[in-house]
């Protein structure tokens, strides 16, 4: 079977250098290899460079690969990530291609281009090696023609979204004569190893996510345009009210730039016919932008501009900027009382009014569209669905959005509209089937020619939802449910709002791991909400501070220590598997662990300075050992540098951008693990624990730790106090910053002093407990709840 230890990226732009970032994230060695400049620049000239000189030749790809570092949102999960990519050029390093195992050509959208590139690829490649296509829309069979037959049986589409590292979905586009192991192995990476959401597309024009994505924006745009609405006011309603992303649609268009977008239509407009190919042409005022240079974000301006503080919105029939509105009707503010994506849209689309009738009007053609393209641009619909929600961040896709709306009475309204209702589906209705989706005893079924077929799905994708339905729950509460994983594991899932930490959720972790010690061989603590934990529950803390009940608070305080030292010495093993947010009291979750299986994308921190805190669960003493317990044994280590980078990361509350960059925060170790596909990340925490299970997992024994004391507490506190002379933080950070080092440096005990876990728990709560009580903090705590930004003062 094949394997991929190292590959090639042709092609260093945006994408082909973006695609290398995500390939060095994951450990793969690249090359990335762009033209050979034809002349000098002014700057090469000054340095008396010639053309035939290496740094000359690889400038191009040299660029692509420094700009990584820039850009944002960040390519990297690591900037370390950058050494395992190598520049080069087409005429010097084709040869090098010999080394490889996957050759990704990301070259211009031209197909005459492509297959001068395939040509010079199918000459030096070896044997066996993997060659594919980013395209987004070139046909992949017309690419393969005329080259070798180890080439075509070894060659397919492999279809990126940018940024490759955040969108999740992966188009793999076979040819007929692509071989079926090959398709079988780039399926199977590129969930498992890439970390990607991966459909099998038809090789038609776009694919399939390009192609209905971009029918939709279209057609929005044209509904805006006859219905007399504003782009503000359709992007009001088109955002996370029908489950689609924040950024909606026109500012969608924004960031993607109008000039992309516009290539990717015209790419559709110029292979289809009729009616199809109307909707796919450019209208007249997108085409003044795009003259004008109004690409969106990239040029500073689109359907949207900055003007100082205000955001302005385009008037299309003027190109003029006008202040943003928003769409407000009886339905929008009914949709908003639902609960769930489903709820709120039959509250919005059923409605007789603007927002209804704008609404309708953009889904019933995409639901239609989506039909008709069956079969054609994919072999089932669960292709498409999954292919919407990973590429364009749709919480359903079309079918599961027309599920939502009740499949009978949207059909009946689809007919009463003339919008075509594709044969297949009245036949599906005839036949007694109700809707696109069924699910039974837990297991999820699809229609497909006349029956429900099972979802296919990785054994590694658990979904708790369906998992609760199946089994049932140990036990619940308010904030948390204990569930049997199976194989003799059990996982405590957080379902607080926002998943923050409260008594609940501590009767809960108490109770687990109770039962686990008696029942399991080990727990997960994880979720599937948006984020893992985001914290403590700060309204509750501030209610109690604000009402002087600092002995409640103190109790609370107490029971938190209490569940993160029972967390740590189970005698059975407690796996953490955090992913997204991941702060304050989430991270103090993690952090005793015996094990944390963190998902690539995880932003983990003890962020409480910013609510004029410190960590009160343990968090401080739980870092400063992790960096401790990271030190090379047997040789000797400046005990103060370890306190200043801890009391650093805590003062300054220091966020990782990755489960990368967590582990060199040291949130995480060197056995912790990082699962790059998030859908992967349960199974692989439960994998950890049958792991260690089986190795005999005991308990840790408690040990004394090394603190810097009394002279270590003076060194924390010199960098603070510098930084309020020049007025970099206040006095009430001041206070902040004295508090933790007290904490972190043990308190008034010489240096190098060995003290006992509890003993720097009680520190740590009283240091809380007096934050708590100050006015300033209370007024951090009071501001971030209203404005859920931190507040200065």
């Amino acid at each position: 079977m094949q394997h991929i230890k190292k590959a090639a990226v042709l092609g260093s732009g945006v994408m082909g250098s973006g695609i290398a970032a995500h390939l060095a994230n994951i450990g793969i060695p690249t090359l990335l290899l762009d033209i050979a400049p034809k002349e000098l620049t002014e700057e090469e000239s000054a340095k008396g460079l010639k053309l035939e000189d290496r740094v000359v030749r690889n400038r191009i790809s040299e660029t692509g690969r420094h700009k990584l570092l820039k850009q944002k949102p960040a390519p990297f999960t690591s900037k370390a990530n950058i050494a395992l990519i190598e520049a080069g050029n087409f005429e010097d390093d084709m040869e090098r291609l010999k080394e490889v195992d996957w050759i990704i050509e990301v070259v211009v959208e031209n197909l005459a281009i492509k297959k001068q590139v395939f040509d010079l690829v199918d000459t030096h490649r070896k044997q066996g090696s993997i060659i594919s296509s980013n395209t987004s829309g070139i046909s992949v069979e017309k690419m393969a023609e005329g080259r070798s037959e180890d080439f075509r049986k070894h060659f397919l589409g492999t279809h990126f979204f940018n940024p490759p590292r955040y969108l999740k979905l992966l188009e793999v586009i076979p040819t007929s004569e692509t071989d079926l192991e090959v398709l079988s192995f780039m399926k199977k990476f590129g969930e498992d190893v890439l970390g990607k959401g991966v459909v099998e597309a038809k090789d038609t024009p776009n694919f399939i996510a390009n192609r209905i994505g971009t029918y939709g924006l279209l057609v929005t745009v044209q509904q805006m345009l006859e219905g007399g609405y504003s782009v503000g006011e359709v992007d009001s309603v088109t955002g996370p009210l029908i489950g689609r992303p924040k950024s909606a649609t026109f500012r969608t268009l924004d960031v993607v730039g109008l000039d992309t977008f516009a290539h990717v239509a015209k790419n559709v407009y110029d292979q289809v016919e009729g009616a199809e190919k109307k909707v796919f042409e450019i209208p007249g005022f997108i085409q003044k932008m795009l003259d004008n240079g109004w690409y969106g974000s990239k040029s500073g301006q689109g359907f949207y501009v900055k003007q100082g503080k205000d955001i302005l919105e385009l008037n299309p029939e003027t190109l003029e900027y006008i202040p943003r509105q928003k769409l407000k009707t009886a339905a929008v503010e009914m949709s908003k009382q639902q609960k769930g994506t489903a709820n709120k849209m039959k509250a919005l689309v059923y409605a007789d009014d603007r927002a209804g009738q704008l609404l309708w009007n953009i889904l019933s053609p995409v639901f239609s569209y989506s039909a008709q393209l069956y079969g054609e641009i994919a072999d089932d619909i669960q292709a498409i669905d999954s292919a919407m929600k990973w590429g364009f961040g749709w919480e359903l896709g079309p079918f599961e959005a027309w599920d939502a709306l009740g499949v009978e009475k949207a059909v009946q309204k689809m007919k009463d509209s003339n919008i075509d209702v594709p044969a297949w589906v009245t036949d599906m209705l005839t036949k007694g089937f109700t809707s696109f989706y069924k699910e039974e005893d837990g297991d999820l079924y699809f229609y497909h020619h006349g029956e429900y077929k099972p979802v296919a799905e990785n054994e590694k994708v658990i979904s708790l939802k369906r998992l609760k339905k199946k089994n049932g729950v140990i036990k619940k509460n308010t904030g948390a449910s204990l569930i049997d994983l199976g194989d003799g594991v059990a996982l405590l899932e957080f379902h607080s709002q926002s998943n923050a930490i409260g008594l609940d959720i501590l009767q809960m972790i108490n109770f687990a791991v109770d039962e686990v010690e008696k029942n399991y061989k080990g727990l997960v603590i994880g979720n599937q909400g948006k984020n893992f934990c985001v914290g403590a529950n700060l309204g509750m803390i501030l209610m109690e501070a604000q009402d002087d009940n600092i002995y409640e608070l103190d109790m609370v305080v107490r029971h938190f220590q209490n569940a993160m030292m029972k967390i740590k010495y189970s005698s059975k093993p407690v796996v953490a598997a955090p992913f997204a947010m991941t702060l304050g009291g989430g991270a103090e979750v993690c952090l005793p662990a015996a094990h944390i299986q963190a998902s690539s994308e995880t932003y983990m921190g003890l962020v409480e300075a910013g609510v004029g805190l410190i960590p009160g669960g343990g968090g401080n003493k739980e870092l400063y050992i992790k960096h401790l317990s990271s030190m090379p044994k047997g040789v000797d280590f400046d005990l103060q540098q370890v306190a200043n980078r801890v009391f650093e990361t805590i003062a300054m509350a220091k966020v990782s951008t990755s489960g990368e960059e967590a582990r060199e925060n040291n949130f995480l170790n060197s056995a912790d693990g990082i699962s790059v596909n998030g859908d992967h990340l349960l199974y692989d925490a439960k994998q950890a624990v049958i792991s260690l299970h089986a190795k005999g997992y005991t308990a840790p024994v408690r040990r004394k730790i090394p603190v810097v004391g009394e002279t270590g507490y003076a060194t924390l506190l010199l960098g603070a106090q510098s930084m309020v002379r020049s007025g970099y933080i206040s006095e009430h950070d001041l206070m902040i910053a004295k508090k933790l080092a007290f904490v972190l440096a043990g308190g008034k005990v010489p240096y190098g002093t060995e003290v006992d876990e509890q003993y720097l728990l009680d520190l740590e709560r009283e240091a809380f407990l007096s934050l708590v009580a100050e006015p300033k903090s209370q007024q951090r705590m009071q501001h971030m709840l209203l404005k859920g930004k931190p507040l200065r003062n």
